[in-house]
């Protein structure tokens, strides 16, 4: 799915269905960095008018999914626990290019963006098989329809402002690159875990 390498083991599913708590405590703060994410690029690009404009509206949406996935929470009786460290992420963000010019480094950033959608698409659809909360099945597919798109507006842009970059290429790189991450998680009640 997305280009992916490699795809989640379905065991990860056995592992959220076991605590939908701490599933829905990550997804909601991993929202809330794709929110700040968005807006990070916003300052960093403010003359990207297009851009300013598309990030814009997916930091409001990444934030409503965030206000989505606290109500579900509370819905349940649960609330919502400390922030969560993602090291999926923080290695992903380790392959971002700091070399380069401005561009080269936003294409790197956009990409990361992507690829980071990319997996939580993969994970939504898996989460639409085998949550045990119809409800939260339901959810799930709206925000894996989400969360292509975003994907889709990722690598769009990156295409846009890859000048001499070859985009293709360089996602390729990142999808080798998330597959060797990925192979190392799975193993936690988190989103990315």
């Amino acid at each position: 799915m997305l280009g992916l390498q490699l795809p989640t083991d379905r065991r990860w599913a056995d592992l959220i269905k076991n605590d939908l708590a701490e599933l829905l405590t990550d997804h909601a703060w991993c929202e809330q960095k794709a929110a700040s994410n968005a807006i990070s690029m916003i300052v960093r690009y403010p003359e990207l008018s297009a851009l300013v404009t598309e990030l814009t509206r997916i930091a409001q949406e990444e934030l409503d999914h965030f206000g989505q996935v606290v109500a579900h929470i509370h819905e349940r009786g649960w609330v919502l626990g400390p922030e969560r460290k993602d090291n999926y992420v923080n290695e992903l963000m380790q392959f971002i290019r700091k070399d380069g010019d401005r561009y080269e480094r936003l294409v790197d950033r956009l990409l990361f963006s992507a690829m980071i959608e990319a997996r939580s698409c993969e994970r939504f659809k898996l989460l639409t098989e085998e949550c045990p909360d119809e409800a939260l099945r339901k959810f799930y597919g709206d925000l894996m329809v989400s969360e292509a798109g975003h994907y889709a507006i990722f690598i769009g842009f990156a295409r846009k402002h890859g000048g001499k970059v070859d985009v293709d290429a360089r996602w390729k790189q990142f999808l080798t690159y998330e597959a060797q991450v990925i192979a190392r998680y799975g193993t936690k009640a988190t989103m990315h875990g």
